[in-house]
C-alpha cells in the first residue's frame, strides 16, 4: 500500500451537500481497499479562472492509503462524478 493524497475542488453549495460528496470520496476510497488517513477541509475559494463557468469552489484535501492498481478507478469515478469540479492524485514518496 501507497501513501496518495487527492486534492478535490467541490462545487460551492450548501455544507449538506458538501459533506455528502466529501463522504463519497471516502467511501470510495474504502470500497477499493484503501485507508482514509485525514480529510483536510480548506473551505471556499476563489478559482483563478472559472471552471465549468464556477468562478468558486470547495477545496478538499484526503490523505489515504491504497494499492497501486486502484488509483485508476478512484481517478475514473471522480472524472464521472458531476460535483467534482477538478481533483488531482499525487503520490508520496516514502
Amino acid at each position: 500500500m501507497n501513501k496518495y493524497e487527492v486534492m478535490v475542488i467541490v462545487k460551492p453549495a450548501e455544507e449538506e451537500a458538501t459533506n455528502a460528496v466529501i463522504e463519497k470520496i471516502e467511501a470510495l476510497i474504502a470500497r477499493v481497499g484503501g485507508t482514509v488517513e485525514k480529510v483536510d477541509r480548506w473551505g471556499k475559494r476563489r478559482l483563478a479562472y472559472p471552471v465549468k463557468k464556477f468562478t468558486d469552489g470547495f477545496y478538499v484535501l484526503v490523505n489515504f492509503e491504497a494499492a497501486p492498481a486502484e488509483i485508476k478507478e478512484i481517478d475514473r469515478v471522480l472524472k464521472i462524478n458531476d460535483e467534482v469540479l477538478k481533483h488531482l492524485i499525487v503520490k508520496h514518496e516514502a
